[in-house]
């Protein structure tokens, strides 16, 4: 089965915290955080290969896009799994932060809000049109790619904190896009030649979106 455990890459996450109830690490990029069946020649799957370092059963509390790097949470017992899923379903107790390149210079900070229509291959239960979605931002610095796009000779872009106050599917990546500063290297809501220019000046083509904290 594509995904099965003979199949997964040997590697070791770095562990950011471990007890006997929740394990957290740091995801790379590129990695699924379970098995999808959108993606299903995928053989980096979190789940399978966290297993097999941690040689116990693993329950992920949370998810994070493919393309997305960062803090990851497990729980290691069915009991802790039941204790904690609540939390992170419902967002109460719980606090995520990111760390994002956007392209051009937005705002010093800002609140988005602005709902969000349920994508066509989201299997998750809510079934309304569109879902009430916020996103706090701030502008940590602003700087300059020293390459020609279009008629620009450089690359406007800026790093940002974001903080997502619900929690819909690819919500920063989709928000930072309805302010026009999408994400760099986003494949599904930014722009082709844009991300192709700047994955070949910096020889790195991923999501520039990553998971700083979580509280």
């Amino acid at each position: 089965m594509p995904g099965g455990a003979g199949l997964v890459p040997e590697v070791s996450f770095r562990l950011l915290h471990l007890d006997d109830q929740i394990a957290v690490i740091d995801k790379p990029s590129g990695w699924l955080v379970h098995p999808s069946p959108i993606d299903r020649g995928e053989t980096r799957v979190v789940l399978q290969a966290l297993r097999n370092q941690l040689g116990k059963p693993v329950y992920p509390l949370h998810r994070l896009d493919k393309p997305t790097s960062g803090v990851l949470a497990f729980a290691l017992t069915s009991e802790a799994a039941q204790a904690f899923g609540p939390c992170f379903e419902s967002g109460q107790g719980i606090r995520k932060t990111y760390r994002a390149v956007v392209r051009g210079w937005p705002d010093h900070e800002g609140l988005i809000d602005h709902p969000l229509a349920r994508m066509p291959d989201d299997f998750t239960p809510q079934r309304e049109a569109s879902l009430p979605a916020q996103t706090h931002f701030r502008t940590l610095r602003c700087g300059v790619l020293p390459i020609a796009h279009g008629r620009y000779p450089q690359i406007r872009i800026a790093e940002i904190e974001v903080e997502p106050l619900n929690g819909r599917r690819h919500q920063i990546r989709r928000h930072m896009k309805h302010l026009a500063h999408p994400v760099i290297g986003d494949s599904t809501h930014g722009k082709g030649p844009l991300n192709r220019t700047v994955a070949d000046h910096l020889g790195a083509a991923r999501l520039w979106l990553h998971a700083s904290t979580l509280e």
